[in-house]
């Protein structure tokens, strides 16, 4: 049982002194509350949190401006009211919809204000009525009211005495056994001769909800009134047993841990009551999430297999928590649950030209594998390996493919992976053990087929701990990955429907094996043109929007080329990209300070907004003979180098510096052999070899360099330095030699010939095998140079070397 409550605002005890102002009704009382007339309409008192039952008297605060007018005028009056309990305890102002449609006249005994300010009343129940219609909202609510019949049994009816005890037996049992409720209650109910008034009374003071009280009185026959607050309080006092049980387990002189053991106790007994504990409640959840799993009958029989091994592990046991792990991850994966491709190529070419300027070549690849997929339907999905230079939009290009797929998207990074259970996963015998990151990946894109972005492939490490680059080659091997073994989860999973994407810089560091599963598709670097337009078209107005730049700030292509040109150098844009942030920046910071700003960018201003430019990569003629520019390719795109042969008295020694790998230094080796083999084609006499030290040189030593495409450049700085011929101006050259004199094709030739546009060079020499790499460059970007195609050696010397010497050998 509980104290009253109130209408509005607090509880409201009942104080032991005023005692004498709650009268107990006898059977008379009663039957002569009955007999009074039954009025046609009464102003509504809304109650909050309680129900009043007839015969009942109950000390109620009212604190809303509706209730205050009622109760003053009420007491004014007759001082009889109709109280009915709102639906929902919250609602300020309800109206008749909100209101419960069995309520009790209600006859004010007393009414004073309390220290506080608020108003109590106490008043007593009469009789059921039925709310028929509200008549009045202001200032407060009035309605008609009708008679609620009620069906009393017979004097002498066995079972209804019989329940009437009971009901009797099992209140005093609660009052007797509960600390809270005061054993003065206990003699009040011994007063109580009339059966109807006693059932009130429990019922008013039962501790049940508002709604299960509401539900009492609405209930017009007494005998089934009995038997359903019969029912409540035997639940009450079953919980009230259960807490002395427990409670007499516990020691009267508890400390803080044993407290906390208690209320554990209590919580855990409560949850068994409720229908289970909450580990009994994660099995329930977990077997309602497998019902709707698409899996086939061996994933389907090995989690009954392992649900039940659960239901038999004590939850305090380690192996509690790794068995639960274990089946969340089973019923987490996307079993055989796909996204419908898109097969519209029209919106596909749309979306990726979009999001992409130029890339010709990788959106023709995209493009064809949506119209074998909308031809075929069941092609395996292919491995995309896209290999260039930082910046130039590799890994976005992965979010684009998902779009116009209509796929979903998902992106690892496998940059430093060193550990193979990061692909493969852990064995579920260790504890914190996990899936791999391929499943992980999939579980977090919720389908099966999503696009997936292997970022940064060749950046693969490996230990002692094992080498993921081979457990990639299960992965991506469109034969094999149909059963991917996944370690945690012990069954096989079908990957063929992914469609994996990876990225990298370089394909020297991949494994062979892991390279031949994939089809390379070279992302080669930008040049100024395509840089300024992808500027304009995406970097410009994302960085103007993420700096709070509303204002429309033009930038022209000139100064756009002139950031590029001398404040970048990189193949990609992402230097670019943080130039133009800068910018930015500085406009908005003008904006803040409410300076004055012109309305665009200049070529004028650049220098005070991006400081000095960098000293720019141009051509240099050196003057002397000996001094080649070959062309580089690094990682973060072309170069120039220069290459530079001193000759010096001596007995023939090649000295070589400059950070040089070692297929760098056996290419002079071979030049120097092949220039000694052809001495007379080229007029130099057989002493000056033994009579000269060679020192080659390539500036910037601190870099490291290797590669043979600086092969023909070293040739042609040793013929130049013993002929004395100095090389072509504006010249520039790259191919690997071989020691029959034999030139041949080298790679990264876009970004070289980048390079040399960026230097200001004017002619290029190159194998005439890599005459298809130039025809492949859009011819925008090659205007102002010229290519010689040259099979051997000797067609570069002629080319490179004029006929006019500087000075004798």
């Amino acid at each position: 049982m509980n104290p009253f409550e109130s209408d509005d605002l607090r509880l409201s005890p009942i104080i032991e002194d005023d005692a004498e102002l709650i009268p107990l009704l006898s059977t008379e009382d009663e039957e002569q509350m009955n007999s009074e007339k039954f009025p046609d309409s009464l102003p509504i008192l809304p109650l909050r949190n309680t129900v009043l039952f007839p015969g009942v008297v109950i000390p109620i605060t009212v604190g809303r401006d509706k209730s205050i007018n009622l109760i003053k005028d009420a007491y004014k009056g007759d001082k009889t009211i109709g109280v009915v309990a709102q639906k929902n305890d919250k609602t300020e102002d309800p109206t008749g919809e909100e209101l419960n449609q069995i309520g009790t006249i209600a006859f004010i005994l007393k009414m004073f204000r309390m220290p506080d300010g608020n108003t109590t009343v106490i008043i007593q129940g009469k009789r059921r009525f039925e709310l028929k219609e509200i008549t009045q909202t202001e200032p407060y609510l009035k309605a008609k009211i009708g008679e609620f019949k009620e069906a009393i049994p017979e004097k002498g009816d066995k079972e209804f005495d019989a329940l009437v005890s009971s009901l009797k037996d099992i209140a005093q049992q609660i009052i007797k056994g509960s600390p809270h409720i005061p054993s003065e209650a206990s003699f009040a109910m011994k007063n109580i001769d009339s059966p109807s008034f006693l059932i009130n009374f429990i019922s008013s003071n039962a501790n049940i909800p508002v709604t299960e009280k509401q539900k009492l009185l609405e209930v017009p026959n007494l005998k089934e009134r009995a038997t359903l607050l019969l029912t409540h309080l035997t639940k009450e006092l079953q919980m009230l047993e259960l807490k002395n049980q427990i409670q007499s387990k516990v020691k009267v002189d508890i400390d803080k841990q044993q407290r906390e053991y208690f209320l554990h106790q209590q919580i855990k007994t409560i949850q068994e009551e409720l229908g289970g504990n909450s580990f009994e409640q994660q099995v329930e959840e977990l077997k309602k999430k497998a019902k709707d799993k698409k899996w086939n009958k061996e994933v389907a029989e090995l989690f009954e297999k392992e649900i039940k091994k659960l239901e038999r592990i004590n939850p305090n046991a380690a192996e509690y928590s790794v068995q639960t792990n274990y089946l969340e991850t089973l019923v987490d994966l996307p079993w055989n649950e796909y996204t419908l491709d898109v097969y519209d190529l029209k919106k596909a070419q749309k979306i990726l030209d979009k999001d992409h300027y130029g890339m010709e070549k990788i959106k023709e690849r995209i493009l064809e594998h949506l119209a074998v997929l909308k031809l075929k339907n069941n092609m395996k999905a292919p491995i995309l390996c896209l290999v260039g230079p930082p910046g130039v939009g590799k890994t976005s290009l992965g979010k684009s493919i998902a779009s116009a797929l209509g796929r979903k998207y998902v992106r690892v990074s496998l940059g430093g992976l060193k550990d193979e259970a990061e692909v493969r996963g852990h064995r579920r015998t260790y504890i914190g053990a996990m899936p791999g990151r391929v499943l992980k990946g999939v579980m977090k894109a919720k389908s099966s087929n999503p696009v997936f972005m292997l970022d940064e492939i060749d950046k693969v490490g490996n230990d002692y701990h094992g080498d993921p680059s081979s457990a990639l080659l299960e992965v991506l091997d469109p034969e094999q990955n149909s059963a991917f073994h996944d370690n945690f989860i012990e069954v096989d999973y079908d990957l063929s429907k992914v469609m994996f994407i990876a990225t990298a810089n370089t394909l020297s560091t991949i494994q062979p094996a892991l390279r031949d599963r994939m089809e390379i598709i070279e992302m080669t670097g930008y040049s100024v043109e395509e840089k300024i337009e992808i500027a304009k078209r995406y970097l410009v107005p994302k960085q103007f929007e993420e700096n709070g730049i509303k204002k429309r700030i033009a930038i022209s292509d000139k100064v756009l080329e002139k950031i590029i040109e001398n404040y970048t150098r990189e193949s990609g844009v992402r230097e670019l990209e943080k130039k133009i942030a800068k910018a930015a920046r500085s406009i908005a910071k003008n904006i803040a300070m409410n300076k004055k700003i012109s309305s665009s960018i200049t070529e004028e201003n650049l220098v005070t907004i991006l400081g000095p430019a960098h000293p720019k990569e141009h051509y240099q003629d050196a003057g002397v003979p000996g001094v080649v520019i070959g062309l580089a390719w690094t990682p973060v795109g072309g170069d120039i180098l220069f290459i530079e042969t001193s000759l010096s008295a001596g007995k023939g020694k090649l000295t070589l510096t400059g950070n040089l790998g070692d297929v760098m230094k056996e290419s002079a080796t071979l030049a120097l052999e092949f220039l000694k083999g052809h001495s007379d084609t080229l007029g130099i006499t057989p002493e000056a070899f033994a009579n000269k030290n060679i020192h080659i040189h390539v500036p910037e030593g601190a870099t490291p360099k290797d590669g043979p495409s600086a092969g023909i450049a070293m040739l042609t700085a040793l013929a130049s330095a013993f002929t004395g011929k100095k090389v072509k101006k504006f010249l520039a050259m790259t191919g690997e030699i071989t020691l029959r004199g034999r030139v041949l094709p080298v790679g990264g030739i876009k970004e070289k010939i980048l390079a040399a546009k960026r230097a200001d060079i004017k002619e290029i020499i190159l194998c005439e095998e890599n005459r298809k790499d130039i025809e492949e460059i859009n011819k925008d970007f090659l205007k102002g140079l010229t290519f010689h195609y040259v099979t051997n050696m000797m067609d570069v010397l002629s080319i490179a070397l004029p006929q006019k010497k500087v000075f004798a050998n």
